[in-house]
């Protein structure tokens, strides 16, 4: 591990709120993640850079419960959680907004918000309304059907769904696949906006650059390993970072 990454756990003299140590996931014969590690500061924004196919999305997943870490360890709030179910998670305060705006099309905006809180505690409503507040077309969308939203009105709704369980964490995976350059800066302000309400924000991404500027700390991966690490105001500046983005697969 990087003096950059030991920086980053430590600062502020608070532990990480997320601490993967090691991590491996196999399916089947594949390795597809190879001794992974990093961390998340409480409050802080970490990306996850690279190309397609290295293992962002496995990380991902088996941070959140969906995949089975085969080997290593997953530190949420100082409680191991690498092997836990999903909802159980969830329960704790991490959640995913995952690739692809996997929301419910033929539900409307307001029911999709109402699943994402369907297992969380405290007041729903106020939530409900911070995330309008920070989403204010989704206001004027609330009735309108999830599938007849624009690509980033969609990205939106799912990070507002994911939102709705109250997360300490949240893992946002691809927020700006697909958007055009004004709804990616767009996506990029409110994982701003978000950061400065308390939430930090572990982003993987493709769009290095993107990524680089909301970014506290970033990790490029290929081949299912961390290759890269520091600073993202340093690594913005490292031709390394684009080399290891087109790179892999």
């Amino acid at each position: 591990m990087s003096e950059d990454t030991k920086t980053a756990e430590t600062k502020g003299g608070e532990p990480p709120i997320l601490s993967v140590s090691d991590l491996t996931v196999r399916m089947g014969t594949q390795e597809i993640l190879r001794g992974v590690s990093l961390t998340v500061p409480r409050g802080g924004v970490v990306s996850v850079l690279g190309a397609n196919g290295v293992g962002k999305t496995t990380l991902m997943r088996a941070i959140s419960g969906i995949y089975k870490a085969s080997s290593g360890s997953i530190l949420f709030e100082g409680r191991e959680i690498a092997g836990m179910p999903s909802h159980g998670i969830v329960a704790l305060g991490l959640a995913q907004a995952p690739e692809g705006r996997q929301i419910f099309s033929n539900m409307t905006v307001k029911e999709n918000l109402r699943l994402g809180g369907l297992k969380a505690r405290g007041d729903l409503e106020a939530r409900r309304e911070r995330i309008l507040t920070l989403f204010p077309v989704l206001k004027e969308r609330l009735t309108q059907k999830a599938g007849s939203l624009s690509g980033g009105e969609q990205q939106m709704l799912c990070i507002g769904r994911a939102m709705m369980s109250g997360p300490r964490l949240l893992l946002m995976d691809e927020p700006s696949l697909g958007l055009a350059p004004k709804i990616v800066k767009l996506i990029m302000d409110l994982i701003a906006l978000i950061r400065a309400e308390g939430t930090a924000v572990l982003l993987v991404e493709q769009n290095a650059r993107a990524a680089l500027k909301v970014a506290d700390h970033a990790h490029v991966m290929e081949g299912g390993r961390i290759v890269l690490d520091g600073p993202a105001a340093s690594l913005r500046e490292d031709p390394r970072v684009m080399e290891a983005y087109l790179g892999g697969g």
